[in-house]
This record gives C-alpha cells, structure tokens and sequence, in this order.
C-alpha cells in the first residue's frame, strides 16, 4: 500500500488498458478472458482509502487524518470487495463494448471465485450468450400470393355456431367420452427424480390430441381419454420438452395417474332474447349481418396474414444459423409473451387468448426455436431499413385493439404495462412495419385460398416425432379456428358479463 501521506499528483496519468481475449465458447456463445493491469488495482485501492479517510472519524484521531493502515486493518475486507466488484462491472462491460461482443444478457460473473490480488495483475474470465452472426436473403421481389377470401352463408352459420359454443355451458354427458368433451378427474403426477407426488383433485381435461394435464403438457389425449366413463382409470408417462416454462418439470418424465369422476359435453346457447342482447341485437337475422361484416373484415385481415405468413417463410428458409439450447429454453416465456401480445392484436377476447396461451405453452423447443430466430430476423431487418416505433404509432395500434373490445385505450395501455406486455407490444409494432415495407417491393398476384402455397415444414435442430407433428397440426387448427372474430360487444352487454 502506498506511503500513508503519499498523494496523486498527476490525477489524468494515463493507465495500461486491460488485456482483453475473446474466444468462441460454443453456438451463439464467446469466452472473455480479461487481466486488470496490477496499476490500475494499485490505483483503485489508493482511491477507495482516500476517500474513506477523507470521511472516516476515528477515535483519537481528527476528520481525515487516521493512518491509511490502521484503516486498512478495520475496513480493509470491505474495501477489497467494493474494489473488486467495481472492477468487475467496469472491465467486462468495456470488453463487451470495446469488442462489439452483442450480448444478449448481462455477463454472469462468479466473484467469489474471483481473488483480487496484493500484488501483480486481477484476472478473471466468463461467457455470454451472443446474438447470431448471419447475413439477411434479398428483401425485394418476393413473390406471394394474395388469398381472395369470400364470406358465404356457410362461414356465416359457422360462426354463429361458434359464438354459441363459446356462450354454451358444460354438462353432464350419460355416455363415454369422445374428442372435444371434457373429464373431470383426479389426478397424481410423479416427476422423474422426486421422492414426491403432486395431487390435484377434480381438475378438468380437455379430450383432444395434445393438451394440458394439470401442470404439464400430455400428447395424444384423444387416445387416452376416449371412451371413458365415470370411474375409469388412466395411466400414461409424458416427456416433457427441455424447454418447457415451467422448470420444475422442464426435461423430465412425469408418470400421470387419471382417476376420472365425470364427463362432460358442450351444450351451445339456446338463440334466445338473452343471447341477443349480448351482442346487442333484436334478431337472429340483425347478428348474421354483423357476422358478415365481422368475417367481412376478418377476411381482409387474413389476406394480410397469410401473406405475412409467406413473408415469415421466406426469411426461414434462406436463412440459416443456430441457436443453443439454454438460449432457446430462457427465450420461452418472452415468446409467450410475443404470442400474446400478437392474439391482442387480433382483437381476441381475452378467454381465447387464456385458452390458446395454454397451446402455446405446451409448445415444443422446435416451436420455440422458430419464434426465436424470427426475433432475430426481424430484429436485423429492423436495422437494416432503420425502421422503429413512436409512441404516436404505438398508442394508435393501442387504440384501434381498445376499439374492437370495446374499452378504452388508457385502459389498455395500463393492463399492458402492468402485465410487462407494453416492451413487447412495441417490437409486434415494429414487426408489422417490416412486414409492410418488404411487401412494398413484393410481387403480389390473388389466388384462392386453397391455391395458396403452403409454407415449407419448419426447419429445426432435431427431428419431430410422430407426436409432435400431431401437436402442431392440432395447435395449427386451434388458432384456425380461433382467430375468428366475435362481432362487437355493446357497453350493455360487456356489464352483463362482468
């Protein structure tokens, strides 16, 4: 330690910058290894004791005057680590800048095993997860097709058939259980590696091909569940994905034991005076005209979407790079969050979007993997055209979701800064633009809908099974289904439901 009475005289002293090496450590990965020359410990020191005698008061000695080692022996482990840990903070954020190192997460650096030495240099050395490193295809002269969609009295009747569906209620079925009722049962689950069981009793199971037991996702449910009644038992083992949500059963073998008490069918709404006025109408046939001009506009939404969908397949398709798997696996939930955002764009009630959120999150890494590396693309395309949101576009997309639920778009804008959806909400809007402006340039010809082009399976990092495939097509016709609008709500009716 320096001479007690000893002062810096030259306060702008140039220092010997940090030795700095980057490695790659793995996909999507870099290694930092850092040494803080021995002078720059030395002088850090020297100014942490400085400023502590500055202000120490000790006994028997005035303001700014006790020994620099007697307050090495009182504060001397205290100051070692906030030396320690500042060096820490300074040196590896300017490796990560100095080194254009595009991090995705703050580097996560284990300090207790990081000494700070008495003499010579401070080493230390950790890894962080890199964005991807690929170039974007050709943007301009895409070709798509453009699906002419046309509302028909049949469409018209389906979806007065679902609006029943989604205000009929759930009843006692006297018969086994077939695909697309419910069963209400008691459920044990035990985890691969637990010494415990987890019990949940009457919880209801939906009967369709994939779908949530409790708390974890279970393919091939149809199978399982068809046919069965009151009293039956059922025992099946589900993998769950390694990316999954939730980390108590994320990558594990969980072993189900389904006691079933009941089963139960949908009843749909009778097309009553009760049911009308929900929708603020006098007749059936005043809601089949809402309905065709809902599905009017719906139709001219699903045009954009399927040609936004065409725009997504491209860009999958010609660009390749990898993602590791503990990125895919932490990215889950902001994908979910992505996912919600996008169903609130759509003007989904919120039920629908319970009910779909639980589709997604039974997701697998493939499902996962995709969504992350669209951010990824879009996120360059973004950088490439300059393109970004302000509050004006932001609050206008706010407003037009307000107006088709009926609510107010201060509101909103709260629930959505409440739920952490707003950060997310503003890149779907800057999403969208990108959209827009590689469709500027495409080459767009109308075709009918069944003449669309399918897009190309998703490519991924490890092979689909059989189940898998089963799932995809079965959330793919979910969100089929559910994207179908609801006509719009009178205030009347929103306070009747609440």
């Amino acid at each position: 330690m320096a001479e007690e009475n000893k002062e810096t005289t030259d306060e702008t002293k140039e220092q010997t910058p940090n030795a700095v090496t980057v490695s790659d450590a793995g996909m999507c990965r870099k290694k930092v290894a850092i040494e803080i020359p021995a002078e720059v410990v030395h002088d850090k020191l020297d100014e942490k004791y400085k400023e502590l005698r500055r202000d120490a008061i000790l006994p028997g000695f005035r303001k700014g005057r006790a020994p620099i080692r007697l307050l090495e022996k009182r504060f001397g482990t205290d100051i070692t680590r906030q030396v320690k840990l500042e060096l820490l903070a300074t040196a590896s954020e300017a490796a990560l800048k100095d080194n254009s190192i595009d991090a995705l997460r703050d580097p996560d650096i284990d300090h207790e095993k990081v000494e700070l030495p008495d003499e010579g240099p401070m080493t230390f050395e950790f890894e962080v997860e890199v964005r991807p490193e690929f170039e974007l295809p050709a943007l301009e002269g895409i070709e798509i097709e453009k699906p002419r969609f046309e509302v028909t009295d049949a469409r018209v009747e389906d979806e007065l058939l679902s609006l029943r569906n989604r205000a009929g209620v759930w009843i006692p079925k006297d018969g086994p259980a077939e695909e697309g009722d419910r069963v209400v049962a008691d459920v044990v689950l035990v985890t691969e590696g637990s010494a415990d069981h987890d019990k949940r009793d009457s919880i209801e199971i939906a009967v369709r091909r994939t779908g949530f037991v409790a708390a974890v996702p279970v393919d091939g449910l149809d199978a399982l569940l068809g046919g069965v009644v009151g009293g039956d038992e059922k025992k099946t083992t589900t993998d769950v994905p390694a990316t999954f949500y939730n980390e108590q059963y994320r990558g594990k073998k969980v072993d189900l034991t389904i006691s079933v008490k009941e089963v139960k069918k949908l009843e749909p709404a009778e097309m009553n005076a009760e049911f009308l006025s929900r929708f603020g109408v006098v007749d059936e046939a005043e809601l089949k005209d809402r309905l065709r001009e809902q599905l009017t506009s719906q139709a001219e939404r699903q045009a954009k979407t399927a040609m936004t969908e065409q725009v997504y397949a491209y860009l999958r398709d010609h660009t390749e790079f990898d993602l590791p798997e503990a990125v895919v696996a932490e990215q889950s939930l902001s994908i979910l969050q992505r996912q919600y955002t996008n169903m609130l764009m759509q003007g989904m009630a919120k039920e629908q979007i319970d009910e779909q959120m639980e589709h997604l999150r039974a997701g697998s890494e493939e499902q996962a993997a995709d969504q992350l590396k669209l951010y990824f693309i879009m996120d360059k395309i973004a950088s490439k055209f300059d393109i970004t949101t302000t509050e004006e576009e932001i609050n206008g997309h706010i407003a037009y979701i307000a107006a088709t639920r009926g609510r107010r778009p201060e509101k909103m804008r709260e629930e959505l800064a409440r739920d952490g959806s707003l950060a997310q909400f503003a890149l779907q809007v800057r999403e969208e633009k990108c959209i827009e402006k590689i469709l500027e340039s495409a080459k767009i010809s109308e075709v009918e809908p069944e003449k669309v082009k399918k897009p190309a399976p998703k490519k991924t990092h490890a092979k689909k099974t059989a189940k898998k495939k089963e799932a995809e097509h079965e959330d793919a016709e979910t969100a089929k289904e559910r994207k179908k609008s609801e006509p719009k709500r009178t205030k009347k009716s929103e306070k009747a439901d609440e």
